[in-house]
């Protein structure tokens, strides 16, 4: 909460001024917070009697920190592979692990996934915990969550990572709670402090407007789901040696409430825009779905996938499977080509990554032209039928 001593309070009006959600007032001679305080710390900052202060209700300091050491990394296997997300984890734990000084261990989770120790050994991990069981096969939040949490309590490292995804998303909020631990989520930057360990952890905020950078100094471990495809994950090195640990896993972590009756792989849910090298992408510039006959015949020519923007989405103009941006998925391919997309930083914090970046734009003063390695400023329906000829007439 926001503490105001009236004491001190000059009502210079410095912090009304600076706060961006109209939150305090100055009133009969002394600074005023209301219910739109979101204790961003930008009055605090600029008070110049060091009148205002930002008071932690209910925090609670882990007496035990010390004890906590070592990154882990939360893998997941999907559909007969580890997915993607987790090498990129890996390369991130990495870093930070060799910032700190400690291991990097990954636990794995599954039926049947013992084969697959060696590879996450390869691509840097020191440790691999595996946990298999039959009830692992097909996943369940409350059991893979206990799995999680038991490890972290018979191992205890100072920081969790885990995809953006859907079973990171689900298991890692559950697993913090249990641990009354902090949590980060949608991380798209990752730093050790090197003086005292503390993670910081940066994600966009306010409607991707400010880039937020995130501590949790009183509490272990330290818990981030990071988006895919914003780490690279580290070059495999077959010669790397590691501990391939099993875990022994507790009776009451394999009890569950959740019965899978079915496992049905929707079509729509193939369209993996995270793992190709080409996207063409259509926004609300294309005025309609038919747009979207020209993208798909655009990425069919260039051998890639459509993606799209919030705004086409939410038009119903194309399945959310193809969403970029903050509220959709991270992509980083060879060539982004955005066509009738004007780049607000909610899409562009999704594709800025990519190497090539062409847009195609009727407004000269479109935000994506900022980001593009090439621009065009026209009308699609002119410019993409005249790339898509010359791209045919290329192959004969």
């Amino acid at each position: 909460m926001l503490t105001i001593e009236s004491d001190k309070c000059t009502a210079c009006a410095l912090c009304e001024t600076s706060c961006a959600f109209g939150a305090i007032t100055v009133q009969d001679g002394c600074a005023v917070v209301n219910e739109f305080c979101t204790l961003c710390g930008a009055c605090v900052e600029n008070c110049p009697v060091e009148a205002l202060h930002i008071k932690i209700v209910g925090k609670r300091i882990q007496s035990d920190i010390e004890k906590y050491s070592g990154i882990m990394v939360f893998a997941e296997y999907r559909h007969g592979a580890i997915a993607p997300v987790s090498y990129e984890l890996l390369g991130i734990g990495r870093k930070l692990a060799d910032k700190r000084g400690v291991k990097l261990s990954v636990l794995l989770p599954g039926g049947n996934v013992a084969s697959f120790a060696d590879t996450l050994i390869a691509a840097g991990a020191d440790a691999v915990f595996i946990a298999e069981h039959q009830i692992l096969e097909q996943f369940r939040e409350d059991v893979y969550s206990a799995v999680l949490g038991q490890v972290i309590n018979e191992q205890k490292p100072e920081v969790v990572l885990a995809g953006a995804t859907a079973i990171g998303r689900s298991v890692m909020p559950y697993v913090a709670t249990a641990l009354n631990a902090g949590l980060t989520a949608d991380c798209t930057g990752l730093e050790i402090r090197a003086k005292d360990g503390i993670l910081l952890q940066t994600r966009p905020a306010f409607g991707g407007n400010i880039m937020a950078t995130i501590e949790c100094p009183h509490t272990r471990p330290q818990m981030a789901t990071v988006r895919p495809k914003v780490m690279a994950p580290a070059m495999p090195d077959p010669s790397r040696k590691g501990e391939i640990i099993t875990v022994l896993l507790l009776e009451q972590t394999l009890q569950t409430k959740i019965e899978v009756l079915d496992s049905v792989v929707c079509k729509d849910d193939q369209v993996n825009i995270q793992e190709v090298e080409t996207l063409v992408a259509g926004g609300r510039g294309l005025h309609s779905e038919k747009g979207f006959v020209l993208i798909r015949e655009l990425a069919s020519e260039l051998g890639g996938a459509v993606a799209a923007s919030r705004a086409a989405v939410d038009s119903g103009w194309i399945p959310y499977p193809h969403q970029v941006g903050q509220t959709g998925k991270t992509v980083s391919p060879k060539l982004y080509i955005a066509c009738g997309i004007s780049g607000a930083v909610q899409h562009a914090v999704g594709m800025q990554s990519a190497e090539i970046v062409v847009a195609i734009n009727t407004d000269s003063s479109a935000p994506i032209f900022n980001i593009a390695t090439y621009g065009v400023v026209g009308d699609l329906y002119e410019v993409l039928p005249q790339l898509i000829k010359r791209l045919q007439e290329i192959k004969r």
